[in-house]
């Protein structure tokens, strides 16, 4: 878990500064390498690595617009993942998704910018995975700002309703986009929309990796088990704006600054040391991230951009031949 939060949190800080070159005095968020929007959980690391801990390639994972520490944890390709955020035909998504629309079948790990639209595909997941009888599981990350959203609320009860084995995630980091979370829902704790729906709910109130394992661990085995879905939410704390170039007018200082005192990288790294980890060994642990990070995003901006040609192509898939021209023939005429 430890060595999984060092990687994304560099992740993040190397992305950071890729992606304000060009960009900067006045801001412009079409230029430069990383073209568009960018949002980054650097904070959040604790609730991914506890979680997907527990989960398998088979398993499905679904992310919200703050995809990558996840993604990171899922064992999503990283060099193909840092060439999709670049825009590179060799990326994930042959350059068109951008960071926000993130997708990795051999892993089965996908992400949306929509807000909750994570959570009907991971209850269609672990639904086929029941269908299948297989011990499958289904898991979908979600911020505390969705859990207003419909397809938050139907998926809780649809996954209820058929005891299905989903187990979702709120990272709750105090804010929805610009607004405090008690000005935009008034359930403090976002575990309890989980007694609507008559399914168990829980909360791990700090960015602690280790709590969050035993919790996830818990609701994942209840899970694969048979014995239906789980709410969780996760504290964790966001140390960046909403999205690169936001300016946070809206935050307080002391906000911001109680943010990057509460590191859940620390904290990990306090508790492997009182468990007998030396720092040398922390430190090759570092070393070994920041490696692969450097190595994926040489990689990733090494590589060659798609041409305007391309923007036409793999946008749809196709039906089969056959299934075309005997589809309508099932009815009759």
């Amino acid at each position: 878990m430890y060595e999984q939060m060092v990687t994304a949190r560099y992740y993040e800080e190397q992305l950071q500064e890729e992606y304000l070159v060009g960009k900067q005095p006045a801001f412009d968020i079409s230029a430069g390498p990383i073209p568009g929007e960018l949002h980054l959980a650097a904070g959040h690391e604790a609730s991914s690595a506890g979680v997907c801990l527990h989960l398998r390639d088979d398993d499905t994972v679904t992310a919200p617009h703050r995809p990558h520490h996840v993604a990171i944890a899922k064992g999503v390709d990283l060099k193909k993942m840092t060439a999709e955020i670049f825009g590179r035909k060799t990326g994930l998504c042959r350059g068109k998704g951008g960071h926000m629309h993130l997708f990795d079948p051999d892993v089965n790990f996908a992400c949306s910018g929509i807000i909750a639209q994570g959570c009907p595909p991971a209850v269609g997941a672990a639904m086929a995975a029941k269908k299948r009888n297989t011990d499958s599981v289904a898991v979908a990350f979600l911020g505390d700002g969705a859990i207003d959203q419909g397809g938050f609320l139907e998926s809780l009860n649809l996954a209820s309703v058929h005891d299905l084995p989903v187990v979702f995630v709120i990272e709750d980091n105090d804010w929805a986009i610009s607004m405090p979370k008690d000005r935009v829902t008034d359930v403090e704790d976002g575990s309890r929309r989980a007694w609507g729906f008559d399914l168990p709910g829980e909360r791990v109130d700090s960015d602690d990796a280790v709590a969050v394992a035993e919790a996830a661990g818990k609701a994942i085995a209840r899970a694969r088990d048979g014995n239906g879905p789980t709410l969780l939410e996760v504290q964790v704390h966001r140390r960046m704006g909403h999205f690169m170039g936001d300016a946070e007018a809206y935050r307080p200082e002391a906000d911001i600054e109680r943010a990057k005192q509460l590191d859940s990288i620390e904290r990990i790294a306090d508790d492997l040391r009182s468990h007998g980890v030396e720092d040398d060994e922390l430190d090759e642990i570092r070393e070994r991230a920041h490696e692969r990070v450097d190595d994926a995003i040489s990689w990733a901006k090494e590589q060659p951009e798609p041409s305007p040609e391309e923007a036409y192509e793999n946008v749809f898939t196709n039906p089969p031949a056959k299934a075309a021209t005997d589809g309508g023939n099932q009815g009759g005429d």
